[in-house]
């Protein structure tokens, strides 16, 4: 497993790759790929830490596990690569991105545009199995990105923090409300967002105008 990781983030995160847990997390993930379809493909699974740079950060976006199917997973959280079908949570991102802001309802799913801005976009898990939901859970990828998102509000500041459901909303224990801005609302999915719990949250305009309050340059959300 390469991790490929912009150098911003190793004065930070160093020490993890040799505690004992990583390690073991390497040779679980090694041999996953070796004996199963995995995404995503294994130079993106540290995807979000080389598009977004610690010296950059201003948001994060948490998400759990990356898509399951074929050509989906890219290794940023509810991203998708050009030219493939958005997934349902996906959907009602955008869709939520077009009422809020007023923007054009996008060809591309892919959020890279985003985390070159300064959108952390994370999930807990960072690698599952082809076709297996959960996968790859519980083996010690969430050890690594909560301590992350320790990390994060430890040295930075005025940090957005989008906790979207309610497994993301448990992370607001790892975040200093006292230098960053957690904003929470439903899960994305359709489960959560048909019974009336994501749309209408206007996390997007939110978060620009939490930016501009701090003196920070805005994201232009468009893709």
């Amino acid at each position: 497993m390469k991790v490929n990781i912009n150098k911003s983030w190793l004065p930070y995160i160093r020490d993890e790759f040799s505690k004992p847990y990583f390690l073991e997390l390497v040779d679980f993930v090694k041999t996953e790929y070796q004996s199963y379809t995995c995404f995503p493909k294994s130079d993106l699974i540290f995807n979000a830490f080389e598009h977004c740079e610690f010296n950059n950060l201003k948001v994060v976006i948490i998400g759990q596990d990356p898509y399951h199917g074929v050509g989906q997973a890219n290794g940023l959280c509810f991203s998708v690569n050009d030219g493939i079908l958005h997934p349902p949570s996906l959907i009602n991102i955008l869709k939520e991105l077009e009422s809020d802001l007023q923007l054009p309802y996008p060809k591309s799913g892919n959020l890279e545009p985003w985390a070159k801005q300064g959108v952390l976009l994370l999930n807990a898990t960072l690698t599952v199995r082809s076709g297996i939901a959960g996968s790859h859970q519980n083996k010690g990828w969430e050890l690594f990105t909560d301590n992350i998102i320790k990390v994060v509000s430890e040295h930075k500041a005025k940090v957005v923090f989008l906790l979207w459901g309610n497994f993301a909303k448990r992370k607001a224990a790892l975040i200093d409300e006292n230098k960053h801005h957690i904003l929470t609302t439903g899960h994305p999915s359709p489960l959560s967002a048909n019974r009336g719990f994501w749309f209408g949250n206007r996390h997007f305009s939110k978060t620009n105008c939490l930016l501009e309050q701090a003196a920070q340059k805005t994201i232009d959300w468009s893709l």
